[in-house]
């Protein structure tokens, strides 16, 4: 899953990609070098700045979705708006990829109406807000929190095959907290869906590296090599490129064959419908 920001204010490559036209041209070079799907957003997960009004968080979705998708390009919409993920499923996203753990029930409505995808991320902080719960066990709460959620969706009509789960790395946890969620992978697979791995470039390798955004690829490589080893489905980068070529090298000296992820899905988004 490669990420599309059109959103100025976003933590690492904000602005870096401005008007239409070049953010479109991106998402293409994104899908070119091996993303599956293009994931555009067009509100920061950046805590010290405030939302954008919803108004202009469709202005900046909206049209980029329709381009991208008019491609026959795979699109997910990262929203916590049951208004911007209505808009964006009409405009052609296949999925929306909430990061605030569902705090609008309007989203996975959306998704039960049009058979999107949903992933759902565990948080325990609103949005836009950087809170640090004093958890008991926060790998246990990551499963238990997830689990709910499915539950929730599940009941407004989202079926279970069209839910992927993220554990929230740094959302709501402290490095060392987002460091034990992750080695406890294994456990968030036996809840049955698929798993998302948002770890590119964020504060917990910071953390670990003592680098700013620009300088955490190799963390961000690492942190990739160990979700996948422990069963993550789908990963979520910046960097596709480089991802890619980690993951062929490192099968080709592993002995092994390289799945043409991208096909895999597409093909399976296309059977249910879903997919331009």
């Amino acid at each position: 899953m490669g990420v599309v920001n059109a959103s100025p204010e976003s933590f690492f490559d904000g602005g870096r990609h401005a008007g239409l036209a070049e953010l479109v041209a991106h998402g293409r070079a994104l899908a070119a070098t091996g993303a599956a799907i293009v994931d555009v957003g067009g509100q920061s997960g950046v805590t010290h700045l405030p939302a954008v009004p919803v108004e202009e968080e469709v202005t900046r979705v909206v049209p980029l979705v329709e381009r991208l998708a008019g491609d026959g390009l795979i699109v997910s919409v990262d929203t916590w708006s049951a208004e911007v993920a209505s808009a964006a499923i009409e405009a052609g996203a296949a999925m929306v990829n909430d990061p605030s753990g569902l705090t609008e029930a309007g989203v996975a409505e959306a998704c039960a109406r049009s058979g999107a995808g949903l992933v759902i991320t565990h948080t325990r902080a609103a949005p836009k807000h950087k809170e640090f719960p004093a958890y008991e066990d926060v790998r246990d709460d990551v499963v238990a929190f997830l689990r709910e959620r499915a539950g929730v969706a599940g009941a407004v009509g989202v079926d279970e095959a069209q839910i992927l789960l993220d554990p929230g790395p740094d959302l709501g946890k402290t490095p060392a907290e987002t460091v034990a969620v992750l080695r406890d992978l294994p456990a968030l697979a036996r809840l049955g869906r698929p798993l998302l791995l948002s770890v590119s470039r964020k504060d917990f390798v910071g953390a670990i590296c003592a680098r700013a955004p620009g300088e955490r690829l190799g963390g961000t490589l690492a942190a990739v090599g160990e979700g996948v080893d422990a069963g993550v489905s789908m990963v979520r980068t910046h960097d596709v490129a480089a991802v890619a070529d980690f993951m062929a090298v490192r099968a080709a000296l592993r002995g092994e064959r390289p799945v043409d992820a991208g096909l895999r899905l597409e093909e399976a988004l296309r059977r249910e419908g879903r997919a331009a």
